[in-house]
């Protein structure tokens, strides 16, 4: 957690701080939530920059003890913040203002913050499906928080959201394969890796193999699945909820990217940013379209 963070501040700077946070550290979550109405806006910028803190808890921490420590902090601070006595945090501020602006359910927070345990233990996921379960439990209640904020209901939205989630976390999983390896994790299913020969060491010695490739493929394949599934009542989906699914537009292009690069994440162009995120996702969301 940043010392920046801890210092008083009006809303002005709580809100210019979590946006900022978003922006240098989520910045494709922070390019979607710019097409959210301006009332939303702050709330999402929030939600993003609290999902920030408890994600990087793992890669912050020495030994788990110190994890589930500053996870219990977090729980203390919703804890707080839902009795109206918000810590001088100011990701902890933005966060009583959106919770008191849009009347977000705690039971979300305190699920998101539930589904980090999990990073602490360093398992690798056994299974597809594992992985799947969780994807679901680390994007699905930040998505429902921020439908709230959204103020949409829709329990159409709220399944094309979980497979909009899915698909997105399993594709960063695969765009993240150097940054586990150089903390020595490995976070894709063992299952696969088995299968296609896999080796670990291969992997955490940041060597790309045909075999990884495959485990990839595997990986984005599911992705692709659930891209499928979120659009199949696209046209039913209320424009409101376009900031939350507007990651099913990334998810296809980073996907086509390693597709380009023969599925190797170790490959040097696919840390080239240019201005595509931001045309892709302006268009789209012109259309409608996510």
């Amino acid at each position: 957690m940043s010392g920046d963070a801890h210092r008083p501040a009006a809303e002005h700077d709580r809100g210019a701080y979590c946006a900022n946070e978003v922006r240098q550290f989520d910045n494709d979550r922070y390019l979607t939530a710019l097409f959210a109405p301006a009332g939303a806006r702050s709330a999402l910028m929030a939600l993003y920059a609290f999902n920030l803190e408890i994600a990087r808890v793992r890669e912050s921490v020495s030994e788990a003890l110190l994890g589930h420590i500053r996870l219990q902090f977090w729980r203390d601070t919703i804890a707080e913040i839902y009795a109206a006595r918000p810590r001088q945090h100011l990701v902890a501020l933005a966060l009583s203002d959106a919770v008191q602006a849009h009347y977000l359910s705690r039971g979300h927070f305190e699920r998101l913050i539930d589904a980090r345990e999990f990073d602490l233990e360093d398992t690798q996921p056994a299974s597809v499906d594992e992985l799947e379960r969780y994807a679901v439990r680390t994007t699905l209640p930040l998505a429902l928080l921020a439908l709230e904020a959204l103020n949409v209901q829709s329990a159409a939205v709220r399944d094309a959201v979980r497979h909009v989630g899915i698909a997105w976390a399993l594709t960063g999983i695969a765009r993240a394969v150097p940054f586990h390896a150089r903390q020595g994790l490995l976070f894709l299913p063992h299952d696969v890796m088995a299968g296609a020969g896999a080796a670990a060491a291969d992997i955490l010695a940041g060597h790309f193999t045909p075999a990884l490739g495959v485990v990839i493929e595997t990986v984005l394949h599911a992705a692709a699945g659930h891209l499928s599934r979120a659009r199949a009542g696209r046209r039913d989906m209320p424009r409101a909820a376009l900031p939350v699914l507007l990651p099913a537009v990334l998810c296809d292009r980073y996907r086509a990217r390693l597709r380009r690069v023969g599925y190797n994440p170790f490959d040097a162009r696919m840390s080239w940013d240019g201005p595509w995120r931001h045309l892709a996702l302006a268009l789209h969301a012109l259309l409608g379209r996510y």
